[in-house]
């Protein structure tokens, strides 16, 4: 399929074949016929790709300290790749579309086969002609409502949502500063709610089409005077802000024809330096608007099809699009006036040359369309890459993610044991993007096409964790040697059915991520402890640094939470160096305060040998420091591995240290499995791997029962 995709690093848009994506449960596989451009939202993220790295870094000063702060943790060298394999990923552009459905996820109760649906969405209603789209971002279309029309429901909403911020009352006076796109939904919004509509703006032709759609509009020399005479001289109860524009005058108007005590809405970019004088003396409220309505950037709601009930919340998101096609339907809200540009998605990169003012053009609405021709290609192949058939190992991977594109697959592409063949991702896009990038033969939506292609007889599994103990199965099932991104399950029932899988099968090595027991230093570290007579004590310290409640990882249903999603590569490496699995845990969180979800814990484990390791994961400190320290007293030595840049050990008076540049063990890690697959064993011990897994489920178990202690079995 064509998709329209932006390139953040070198700022090129591009329209490339993108495999067609696959529905995940809660998901619709839509048909587009047609997209809205969005000259304020895309406009800015096509000028800020455009930009030099020097005004890129000028523009996002906040980017730039996480960057230097990284820096100072991990090195310049690893830190500067990083930051432009970010910027190297495609952007897929656009967020408001409509088409029909031709496939459904599982759990789509409501929607059918062959719908008529407006779609909304950053990442999801993009310009494309096939958008996978979760159900609340989906918007049934009735018979009168066109496809054209329909495109503009994202950004109907957005009007929409400001309107209601306001609380207008029927035959309250509202004015609507700017009559671009967004302004001239919002009149229309105002004036079928019953209102007393004014609309104000700098360009005459705007000014002509408000009129022509039966509404007042005047200049903005005009709007001080005509503003009196509209509301005979009590001010406007409303003003509703679409401007855009970094100039602070829309806020110093709206301020000065607002009535006393009005409220003021700016729902446009527009500059906000509050007036003091006039907002003090009338007493203004001034609200930002945000988006849609509530449910947006909320993944319970976007992602997880979450709905809130009416009762409680009355216009969320899902029903100010419903809202929006309503008055489409009854005529009310008119778009196709509004409509300056029609261009097919073959031709999608004029439309940002447009919005951009590369070409001179007067516009509104640019929309893209797209044939009506069916194409369900899965797979886009790369025929002029080279395969290595003298290869080990014939991979097929499972998600193309930033892990995937900045740390493992470049690891793999070193590797000459590897033949790389095919890569997934649901969406398709960074499948392609990543497959083109490293040298794969072909890039598909499919898993199972990865997991059942026999050309493929090993599968790397990148994806979210949730996944990750379903794939192992199907992967192990058809015969493949499995690598699995950490963690291998996020709870007990998968891990046990990984654990019987594992007892059934033959020909397949399961190796997870477990790569810091394969870093140079651990190594060194092992072989300096591997002539102990004596129990080991170690103490891990792990900086991990504050992540938001509502980021994926601290969903305990998709991303396990940071202990079962990160710890267990700590307590993995103690492990390593004991050469047992813990016997026993006993963690103790501090207070979530509102904050923090069970992720500033400290874990004690006891091993067989009597050995004892505390992992002390902290999510309450500042990120600029080093993130990783382990200790090791054992048998009159005293080990110290720094960030896995330095192992200091001191013995007998005598202070040893290795330095290097960090390496956590990556490149050594699959070396080791290369070396696994030849020989028939895996490497790592599974009764490790499980023991891992399982403590960081008891360590959870032992914090929600007060810390008692968890007993392993």
């Amino acid at each position: 399929m064509k998709q329209l995709l932006q390139n953040i690093k070198n700022g090129q848009t591009t329209i490339e074949d993108i495999p067609v994506p696959t529905p995940r449960e809660g998901q619709a596989l839509v048909k587009i016929s047609a997209s809205l451009v969005s000259a304020g939202t895309e406009r800015m993220v096509v000028e800020f790709a455009e930009k030099s790295y020097i005004g890129k870094a000028r523009s996002r000063p906040d980017l730039v300290k996480q960057v230097l702060d990284k820096a100072k943790r991990e090195g310049i060298v690893p830190t500067m790749q990083a930051a432009f394999n970010r910027l190297d990923q495609p952007m897929a552009l656009g967020y408001s579309s409509a088409g029909t459905i031709v496939a459904l996820g599982k759990n789509m109760q409501g929607f059918k086969v062959g719908q008529r649906v407006a779609c909304a969405g950053g990442g999801y209603a993009s310009h494309a002609e096939y958008n996978v789209v979760p159900r609340n971002l989906l918007t049934p279309l009735p018979k009168n409502v066109d496809f054209e029309s329909a495109a503009f429901t994202t950004l109907g909403a957005i009007a929409l949502h400001g309107f209601r911020l306001a609380e207008p009352q029927l035959g309250e006076n509202v004015a609507i500063i700017g009559l671009g796109l967004l302004g001239l939904l919002t009149i229309q919004v105002a004036a079928a709610a019953g209102c007393n509509v004014f609309g104000i703006d700098l360009d005459p032709k705007r000014i002509a089409l408000a009129s022509s759609l039966g509404l007042r509009a005047v200049s903005r020399a005009q709007a001080e005077s005509a503003s009196q005479s509209f509301t005979a001289n009590r001010g406007f109860d409303t003003i509703i802000i679409c401007a855009d524009t970094s100039s602070n005058d829309p806020v110093e108007l709206a301020g000065i024809i607002a009535r006393d005590r009005a409220k003021i809405v700016a729902t446009g970019a527009v500059g906000l330096n509050i007036p003091r004088k006039i907002y003090y003396e009338k007493e203004l409220n001034f609200i930002n608007s945000r988006s849609y309505g509530p449910g947006r950037y909320d993944s319970n709601y976007e992602e997880s099809g979450n709905d809130y009930p009416i009762g409680y919340i009355r216009w969320t998101e899902g029903r100010n699009f419903q809202s929006i096609v309503d008055l489409m339907e009854s005529g009310k809200l008119k778009v196709q006036p509004l409509i300056t540009h029609r261009l097919p998605i073959e031709k999608g990169i004029q439309a940002y040359e447009v919005i951009t003012g590369k070409k001179k053009e007067n516009f509104l609405g640019v929309l893209l369309t797209y044939s009506e021709e069916k194409k369900k290609e899965e797979r886009i192949v790369f025929p002029s890459i080279a395969n290595r058939k003298s290869s080990t190992i014939h991979l097929g991977v499972l998600g193309a993610g930033l892990y995937a594109n900045a740390t493992l697959l470049p690891v793999i592409q070193n590797n000459k044991d590897f033949e790389l063949v095919g890569i997934a991702s649901s969406g398709g896009l960074h499948a392609r993007h990543s497959g083109k990038k490293f040298g794969f033969q072909y890039a598909t939506s499919s898993e199972d096409e990865i997991i059942n292609d026999p050309n493929i007889n090993t599968v790397a599994i990148l994806t979210r964790h949730d996944s990750h103990a379903d794939l192992v199965i199907k992967a192990l099932k058809a015969g493949k040697h499995v690598f699995v991104e950490k963690p291998l399950a996020i709870n007990s029932k998968q891990l046990s059915v990984i654990s019987k899988q594992l007892l059934k099968t033959d020909n397949g090595l399961l190796l997870p991520g477990f790569n810091r027991r394969f870093s140079p230093l651990a190594q060194s570290l092992y072989k300096q402890l591997a002539v102990r007579n004596e129990p080991l004590h170690a103490h891990y310290r792990i900086n991990a640094g504050y992540i938001p409640l509502n980021h994926w990882t601290q969903d305990e249903t998709i991303g396990g939470g940071r202990i079962i999603g990160e710890a267990c590569h700590f307590i993995d490496l103690i492990t390593f160096l004991v050469g047992a699995a813990p016997i026993s845990v006993t963690a103790y969180a501090l207070p979530n305060i509102g904050k923090y979800r069970d992720d500033n814990v400290s874990m004690t484990f006891t091993f067989p040998d009597g050995s004892i390791g505390v992992v002390d994961y902290l999510a309450n400190g500042d990120k600029s420091f080093p993130k990783e320290r382990l200790e090791v007293f054992c048998e009159g030595m005293i080990a110290v591995l720094d960030d896995y840049v330095s192992l200091q050990t001191i013995k007998d008076g005598k202070r040893k240290e290795e330095k290097m540049a960090q390496d956590k063990g990556w490149k050594n890690e699959m070396s080791a499995f290369v070396k696994a697959i030849k020989e028939g064993s895996p490497p790592i011990p599974y009764e490790q791997i499980i023991g891992v897994t399982k403590a960081t489920f008891a360590a959870i178990e032992s914090i929600r029962q007060n810390s008692h202690s968890i007993i392993l079995g």
